[in-house]
C-alpha cells in the first residue's frame, strides 16, 4: 500500500479531517518527567501551560500524571487522578481539545467524563485489563503504542531482529486483540513508541522514523512522540555529554517536519509554536507530491 497523500488519512472516530498532521502539546503534571518534570506539577501551573499550548496552535493538549521516562516507577491511580483531573476539567471547559495520557482505565474513564476526548495509553491497553473494555464501551479514540513492558526495565527489552518489521508485527497483533475486545478499528491510532524499549545508541528510533511507511501500511493514523528524547540528545552531544532535553527543540521540530511529510497523523511535542510551523510546511510539501 502506498503512503497516503494529504486528505487521505484513515478515518478516526471523533476527529474531522484537517488535511495536515496534528500537533499534540505535552502537559506533564509530574515531578519526574525526563524533560520538564516539576515545572507543571502544580494544577494552576499545568492549566496555564495547557492554555498557552492551545494558544500557540496545539490541536490537542495531552495531559499526563505519570512519568514514563526510562527507569520511572509506577504511580497509583488515586495519585494520578489527583494530579490530572483538575487540569483536564479546566482545559476542556476552556475550549482546549484534551487527551489523557494514562495506563489506568479508571483514570481514563474519569478524565473522559471530565472532558477528555482521546485516551493515549503507552501500554496499548496491556497495563490494565480494564482499559480495552472501557475503550470499547466509551467509543473514544485510543492511541495504541508499541510497548514491551514498564518503564522501570523497558530498555532491557530493546532487542530486535529487524526493529521495523518487529514493531509493525507487534502493533498489528495488538490491534487485532483490541478489535477482538470490541473496539472499533476506526477508534485506533498507532504509535511506534519512540524511546520505549528502543536503544538510543542503536538505530532503533531512527529506523522507525525513516520507515514510517511500514506502519502507515497498517491502515491506521500514526502518532509520533520523538520530542526531546534521548536519541536526539545523543545526536547533538558535545563530546560525551548529551545535549539537555530543553535544548533539543530545533532537532525535534526537524523530526516533526520529516514525519509529517511522510504522512504522520500527529506529533506529540513540547515546543508547540515551532512544530505548528513545521507541520504547515510539511503539508505544503506533500501537496506537491
Amino acid at each position: 500500500m502506498s503512503t497516503p497523500h494529504v486528505g487521505d488519512f484513515p478515518p478516526l472516530i471523533g476527529f474531522r479531517e484537517i488535511g495536515r498532521c496534528r500537533v499534540v502539546g505535552v502537559v506533564n503534571v509530574t515531578p519526574d518527567s525526563f524533560s520538564d518534570g516539576g515545572l507543571w506539577f502544580d494544577s494552576a501551573a499545568a492549566i496555564e501551560h495547557g492554555l498557552a499550548l492551545t494558544g500557540s496552535g496545539a490541536d490537542l493538549v495531552d495531559v499526563g500524571g505519570e512519568s514514563t521516562r526510562p527507569g520511572a516507577q509506577r504511580v497509583d491511580a488515586g495519585e494520578e487522578l489527583r494530579r490530572v483531573l483538575p487540569v483536564v476539567a479546566e482545559l476542556a471547559a476552556s475550549g482546549s481539545v484534551v487527551s489523557i495520557d494514562t495506563m489506568h482505565a479508571d483514570v481514563a474513564r474519569q478524565a473522559v467524563e471530565a472532558g477528555a476526548t482521546l485516551v493515549n495509553d503507552v501500554s496499548g491497553g496491556l497495563a490494565d485489563p480494564a482499559m480495552v473494555p472501557f475503550i470499547a464501551a466509551s467509543g473514544v479514540p485510543f492511541v495504541v503504542m508499541h510497548w514491551r513492558g514498564a518503564s522501570a526495565d523497558m530498555q532491557a527489552r530493546a532487542h530486535y531482529d529487524d526493529v521495523v518489521a518487529d514493531v509493525r508485527r507487534e502493533l498489528a497483533q495488538r490491534v487485532a486483540v483490541i478489535v477482538d475486545g470490541g473496539v472499533d478499528l476506526d477508534q485506533l491510532i498507532l504509535d511506534p513508541g519512540i524511546g520505549f524499549a528502543k536503544n538510543p545508541d542503536a538505530d532503533h528510533n531512527w529506523a522507525l522514523l525513516r520507515h514510517l511507511d511500514a506502519l502507515l501500511e497498517l491502515g491506521r493514523p500514526v502518532l509520533v512522540g520523538a520530542s526531546r528524547k534521548t536519541f536526539l540528545g545523543r545526536l547533538l552531544a558535545t563530546g560525551d555529554e548529551a545535549r539537555p532535553p530543553a535544548q533539543r527543540d530545533h532537532a525535534s521540530s526537524a523530526i516533526t517536519a520529516l514525519v509529517a511529510a511522510a504522512g504522520a497523523w500527529g506529533v506529540r511535542v513540547h515546543d508547540v509554536a515551532a512544530d505548528v510551523d513545521a507541520v504547515r510546511v510539511a503539508a505544503r510539501w506533500r501537496a506537491q507530491s
